[in-house]
């Protein structure tokens, strides 16, 4: 291989390696600052959920209304992993 084969090749796994973790920290900050919104989730789990949740059950909500929010899985998931993932960031700070 060329020296000037080789340094484009070097340059080319350089600028992606940055990309990567330039959308790596991106991404990290979003996730912090999501912060606010799984509070949001939590507390919404925690109060009003329930009653949503069965008035769903009881067919009491219109059929074309998005509503992953009230799967039963699907809220509580969510949250585990948000907690999962911001452990796992602390661990390594």
């Amino acid at each position: 291989m060329k020296q000037t084969e080789r340094i484009t090749q070097m340059e080319n796994l350089f600028d992606k390696s940055n990309e990567v973790i330039r959308q790596l920290h991106k991404a990290v900050d979003d996730f912090y600052a999501l912060q606010p919104v799984i509070s949001e989730l939590e507390d919404y789990y925690k109060t009003n959920w329930h009653a949503d949740f069965e008035a769903d059950e009881e067919g009491k909500l219109p059929a074309d209304l998005k509503r992953g929010v009230l799967s039963e899985d699907g809220l509580w998931d969510l949250l585990e992993e948000y907690q999962r993932l911001k452990e796992c960031f602390e661990e390594n700070e």
